[in-house]
């Protein structure tokens, strides 16, 4: 590593840019174990959401057991999950303030669980809010993937990052949509807005499961597609069809809950399994690029020794070194004419870089652009939620129509909602009363 007190040199600056390089791959593995044990934390708190809905729903008659089981498994990964906070607060992880900000939410949810938890065993709460007060906790949590994932400058990196985070999406739309049915289910009635729920996150899994067989590797892709033959899926088919086309009030089979809980859990794990092996799959990759670049260094150091040892001794030498259009054959040349092998490296690796670099910049531009969109989507539906009083559902159904009524993208729907000043929606409120929950 270059000494800091030295003077400046070029040297000093492309050794410095290469262990910046390093540094940075080395700051991606660490939050590749971030990542890791939200993903695991997430896991459980989705399991316990949907067997403490369906305990709630039934009147404590299910689920009991298996919600106190579930607990203590989830109560070690938020000690986990604090640890692996303390070490991002160390100045040399390289977090951000954002970063850092997502971690102090997410640790107040941790600290409002035990309070949670004893409201349900209490039952002194409906099973609707307390699948609501879950889910408030895991959207964080996965704000902070997505923060992740947005934060990272590799594109191999970024595309396995933009899978994963629709990925952890895809699970938790799977999770949401567990709950819920587990809660009708073990109710024994139906209920249109939970219906219409349900219908939502199912479509809602299916968009983010595109984006994730997009992004992801072949061999991920070929192994969701095979999941989706598993004798489990036709059984889910036909309970999420029971569920949806009940009439608002009519009987349900409670002896069903189970069943449902079961099967969506089927498909959840195959999620996250999916899950283990990306996060995996990054690991080795940041371990890949940190020696990848280790060597490169040790090469540039050898390659700038020479080019030291060996300066330009003409000085016009110094405009065809910097005219690319010659390169690779306006090299600097030594009195005695030629090429010296140091100095045609050297350009060789400025090649090689140079060409590297436009490559990374192109499917970075892709990844950041998918995640673009996203957020400017997300915040679409935020607007309208707010000025309009739409609940998630009914806001991006009101996207996806305008989409769909004016043949435009429907990102360009969500920029045109942006941009639309405050009277816009008073106005439209007025025409559209705001619609039940």
């Amino acid at each position: 590593m270059p000494d800091p007190a030295a003077p400046l040199s070029v040297s000093n600056l492309v050794l410095r840019s290469k262990q910046l390089e390093i540094d940075a791959v080395r700051h991606l593995a660490s939050r590749a174990e971030l990542v890791d044990v939200i993903g695991q934390l997430i896991q459980g708190l989705q399991r316990e959401r949907g067997v403490s809905g369906a305990y709630l729903a039934s009147k404590a008659q299910r689920f009991a057991d298996v919600r106190l089981r579930v607990i203590e498994e989830v109560v070690p990964l938020e000690v986990r999950l604090r640890d692996v906070f303390a070490q991002h607060i160390e100045p040399g992880q390289g977090a951000t303030a954002k970063a850092l900000s997502l971690m102090a939410w997410a640790l107040l949810g941790l600290e409002s669980l035990p309070a949670l938890r004893i409201q349900i065993e209490r039952q002194a709460m409906s099973a609707h809010d307390s699948v609501a007060a879950y889910s408030h906790l895991i959207a964080g949590l996965i704000e902070l993937v997505f923060h992740v994932a947005d934060a990272a400058g590799l594109p191999s990196v970024s595309r396995m990052l933009v899978a994963l985070l629709h990925l952890v999406q895809a699970e938790e739309e799977a999770g949401q949509e567990r709950a819920l049915g587990a809660l009708l289910y073990a109710s024994g009635s139906s209920n249109e807005a939970h219906q219409q729920r349900v219908i939502h996150l199912i479509d809602a899994q299916e968009r983010s499961l595109r984006v994730f067989s997009e992004f992801a590797e072949p061999a991920l892709r070929a192994r969701w597609e095979q999941q989706q033959l598993v004798p489990g899926m036709a059984q889910l088919e036909r309970l999420r069809r029971a569920l949806c086309v009940a009439r608002p009030g009519a009987s349900l089979d409670s002896d069903l809950s189970d069943t449902w809980f079961d099967v969506c859990s089927e498909r959840i794990n195959a999620l996250w399994h999916l899950q283990v092996d990306l996060v995996k799959r990054l690991r080795e990759d940041c371990e890949a690029r940190i020696l990848e670049a280790q060597q490169d260094l040790q090469d540039s150091k050898g390659l700038l020794r020479g080019l030291r040892d060996n300066p330009p001794q003409r000085t016009h030498a110094v405009d065809r070194f910097f005219d690319m259009a010659q390169v690779p054959s306006a090299l600097p040349e030594p009195v005695g004419g030629g090429h010296t092998g140091e100095a045609a490296s050297l350009v060789d690796l400025l090649q090689t870089q140079s060409t590297r670099m436009a490559s990374m910049e192109a499917e970075l531009e892709v990844a950041r652009r998918t995640l673009n969109e996203r957020k400017v989507i997300e915040r679409a539906k935020g607007v309208l939620m707010a000025r309009l009083g739409m609940n998630e559902e009914v806001a991006f159904r009101a996207l996806q129509k305008t989409s769909m009524d004016q043949n435009r993208r429907l990102l360009e729907v969500a920029e045109a909602t942006l941009s639309l000043p405050d009277f816009a929606f008073a106005q439209q409120a007025t025409q559209n009363p705001k619609p039940g929950p």
